[in-house]
């Protein structure tokens, strides 16, 4: 950018002095050739700096709450979607190291590919391995929720009662779906339901030797191949017999969690403890990338149960912070069996009033059509739809009409999209053109357009390229 009053070269426009500029108003008709206009202006400075107006060159903040105090947009959410290799993870790191700066604590829960734990750490930060040889995550371990329910009484104990028990179902019913890929039926959700009951209630009973003890899935089994009277009557039948030959699949969707692919994850007491001091926290499960998807989709959707219990139970002990929620890789958790996108939502719901900001990442909004039914593809679609703020990367037409269907985009914000996913050349060393550009748009407002570069230190940081730019002895 030139000095206030130009460059000071040979040939170049400096001024010994420059006038201010004066304000003129005309209408529409006198100014069509100017309206409307091809690009936004205005920039909205507040928040993490992400880069210059790639137009205009201003500084481009973003703090989805500083937008929201300002009455910019509605809620928090973010939907960052982009073609692989233009920096979606980028962006995310920079505003994870900027809001964490400015006194949130990031929250990664499911990290698959372990993308953040180098920067979790370099934060300050906590990062759990979930695996076989590392740690384990009982989904019906409710969290600091246990301590808060113990500080409370009255309506207030009630109401985080019922949270505890209809996260712990609806995990429940989500396990069995991953398992047998299919729904679980009015009869079998009744059973879940009553045989959770009665195990937390004989948890409870044996809370006396060990406080800390919670329930896990191999006593909810347990509790079903022993079925007392209660649940007899729900199954309609009147042996023990008969009761275990109408329920096997039921019986052995939950065995198939204590022995199958997942056995020694989710079947045993959680060697995971919450700690919302740290400035940020990850449940890295990249142990289990190269899994079958159930092994997979079961580990985020016990991953986000278990951070939203550490968020809400932290809240109400008091101990309420600002959270910074990444959901990455978002869509290998629920194309797996129809039902997920509403259990998941109804497993992760906080809201703004908890003073969250959520990011959401995907690479494609195809990535919806991969959902089992239309009924999980159009749930889906408005949960895209919902998040105030979208950025965008590169991508082609066919990505872009679908864009369109939820944010409206001008000819001129489509054609750079689109510029930006062309192919790069096949010169070395070239970057990718789209490298570290988006569109940051929320509703009807005319898009920013966004450039970002990085600080030396955030070059090797950020980098998820680790596994090809890094050489063992002996290897060219």
């Amino acid at each position: 950018m030139p000095r206030p009053l130009g460059w000071p070269v040979t040939g170049a426009g400096r001024a010994a002095n420059v006038e201010g500029g004066v304000m003129w108003q005309g209408t529409t008709t006198q100014l069509c050739g100017l309206f409307p206009f091809a690009v936004s202006s205005g920039a909205a400075p507040p928040g993490v700096p992400i880069g210059h107006h790639l137009h205009t060159a201003e500084p481009i903040g973003l703090d989805p709450a500083e937008w929201l105090r300002q009455g910019l947009i509605t809620n928090t959410g973010m939907w960052i979607q982009g073609q692989p290799g233009i920096g979606k993870s980028t962006i995310v790191k920079r505003l994870m190291t900027g809001l964490v700066a400015f006194g949130y604590t990031a929250v990664v829960p499911g990290d698959v590919k372990g993308e953040y734990t180098a920067l979790v750490e370099h934060l300050g930060g906590r990062v759990v391995r979930i695996g076989r040889g590392h740690h384990a995550l009982n989904p019906l371990d409710p969290g600091p929720l246990r301590d808060a329910l113990a500080c409370t009484t009255g309506t207030e104990r009630e109401r985080l009662q019922e949270t505890i028990r209809a996260r712990r179902l609806t995990l429940l019913e989500a396990l069995a779906v991953i398992v047998r890929r299919a729904e679980v039926t009015v009869t079998e959700r009744r059973l879940l339901g009553a045989a959770l009951d009665l195990t937390v209630e004989g948890t409870r009973h044996a809370s006396s030797t060990d406080p800390r003890a919670e329930p896990t899935i191999p006593d909810v089994v347990k509790v079903l191949t022993t079925p007392p009277a209660p649940l007899l009557d729900i199954a309609a039948v009147d042996t023990i017999l008969g009761f275990r030959r109408d329920t096997r699949e039921l019986i052995n969707t939950l065995q198939l969690l204590c022995d199958g692919a997942i056995r020694g994850l989710f079947d045993r007491a959680s060697t995971v403890t919450a700690d919302l001091d740290a400035p940020a926290l990850s449940l890295d499960i990249s142990e289990l990338d190269n899994d079958e998807d159930d092994v997979v989709a079961a580990a985020m959707l016990s991953s986000w149960a278990w951070a939203a219990a550490v968020i809400d139970g932290s809240a109400t002990l008091g101990h309420r912070r600002r959270i910074f929620r990444i959901q990455d890789e978002l869509w290998r958790a629920l194309r797996v069996a129809p039902g997920l996108v509403e259990r998941s939502d109804r497993i992760t719901r906080l809201g703004r009033s908890r003073g969250e900001i959520s990011a959401q990442v995907t690479h494609s909004l195809d990535d919806l059509e991969a959902l089992p039914t239309e009924a999980d593809r159009a749930k889906a679609r408005g949960m895209a739809a919902r998040n105030a703020i979208m950025i965008l990367g590169g991508m082609a037409d066919k990505e872009l009409d679908a864009v369109r269907r939820i944010t409206p985009l001008t000819t001129s914000e489509a054609a750079m999209v689109r510029a930006w996913a062309a192919p790069p050349t096949w010169v070395t060393g070239s970057l990718h053109p789209g490298r570290g550009r988006y569109l940051i748009k929320s509703g009807e407002r005319m898009g920013l357009p966004v450039a970002l570069s990085l600080m030396p230190s955030e070059r090797d940081l950020y980098n998820t390229d680790h596994a090809w730019t890094q050489t063992t002895p002996g290897e060219r």
